[in-house]
């Protein structure tokens, strides 16, 4: 692993902290969100999602249209992609997150605040990760992904489709953000109870706000020609899953931007869990209870892996590129997430998380 600039490092560990104490406060998390919102009727926390992500969208497409950022060099705009894997692994993610109870940035968060069940599952993320991108399933994983990926020859992303329509590049990029994160804000903020809460609108815009500040980062600030670092933003699985490797094998390894934010976010968490005294021991009540989180949360780190990402990092980071492949990993989690909360395999609600 090739080192990187020590003011990229330093900038991850500042947004991992900032992601950790909002998400503690807020109580930021997709998986709550649709839960509220499909069997209770409260529609407040996925209505904080979608405004952060109608920020980091326009924020991200800003940067990008100042050349700021190119957004190409992601692995979220890479010209070969698998369309089924996509689906397949976003699928997989949203399905466990229910059944583990929280997304792997949310269990983060909570292990932070001295929640030991999400210890289990931030660590069999990282495990089941590991074993799909580098492990036992990895060539299974590279047949599938060979078999069935696509190549284009041009753009993936939302503006380019509209460009081929006849607009020009700048004038298309103004078109798929206004109707991307137009129709985000007005779902958000036409909603009166939400408008009513301030500290999740507050919070929608900080954790929105986070996505363009990574990108800037790893592409403006880790501009570094001769030691370059990855263009990326938040993401946790892939992640989590690097931070147990380097925990492990630290010597003749090297920090990157991924893990110093994961660090952050437990980091930031705990502090946070501290000053408004809310910290506190928590476990498994049951072993039923403890073998769900352990097959949500494989679930998660396997269907991470295919999809290249989570509700982070592929629902707010992938789609503030606007990527049509993001898409199809975010489409593919929240049908995870209706089959496991409204279908007949739906699953049973623990006590929230």
């Amino acid at each position: 692993m090739t080192p990187i600039p020590n003011i990229v490092l330093f900038a991850g560990v500042l947004i991992g902290l900032i992601f950790g104490a909002v998400g503690l406060v807020s109580g930021f998390c997709l998986t709550s969100g649709l839960r509220n919102w499909w069997t209770q009727g409260d529609g407040r926390m996925i209505r904080t999602f979608a405004l952060a992500l109608a920020v980091a969208i326009s924020g991200t497409q800003f940067l990008a249209a100042r050349g700021f950022v190119d957004l190409s060099q992601s692995i979220y705009l890479q010209p070969a992609f698998s369309a089924p894997l996509m689906l397949f692994g976003g699928l997989l993610f949203g399905y466990g997150m229910v059944a583990a109870n929280a997304c792997a940035s949310r269990a983060l968060v909570l292990l932070g605040r001295g929640n030991l069940r999400s210890l289990v599952v931030v660590a069999t993320v990282g495990v089941t990760a590991e074993i799909t991108l580098k492990g036992l399933i990895a060539p299974l994983r590279l047949a599938v992904l060979h078999w069935s990926q696509t190549t284009l020859q041009h753009d993936i992303a939302l503006p380019a489709l509209i460009s081929a329509w006849g607009p020009g590049d700048s004038v298309a990029r103004f078109l798929a953000v206004a109707l991307a994160s137009g129709a985000l804000a007005i779902f958000a903020l036409s909603h009166a109870p939400f408008r009513q809460a301030k500290g999740q609108i507050a919070a929608g815009v900080a954790i929105g706000l986070l996505i363009p500040v990574g990108w800037l980062v790893t592409a403006y600030l880790g501009d570094d020609p001769f030691n370059p670092a990855p263009v990326a933003s938040l993401t946790f699985v892939a992640p989590i899953a690097d931070s147990l490797q380097y925990i492990m094998l630290s010597t003749g390894s090297a920090l990157s931007f991924g893990i110093v934010v994961v660090a952050g976010v437990l980091v930031g968490s705990f502090a946070t869990a501290l000053a408004t005294r809310s910290f506190t021991l928590e476990g498994y009540t049951s072993t039923r209870h403890m073998l769900r989180s352990i097959g949500g949360a494989a679930l998660m780190g396997c269907g991470g892996a295919l999809d290249y990402g989570c509700t982070i990092g592929q629902g707010l980071t992938g789609l503030s590129t606007l990527a049509v492949p993001s898409v199809l990993a975010a489409t593919g989690i929240l049908l995870g997430a209706a089959a496991a909360l409204r279908s007949p395999v739906r699953i049973a609600a623990l006590a929230p998380a």
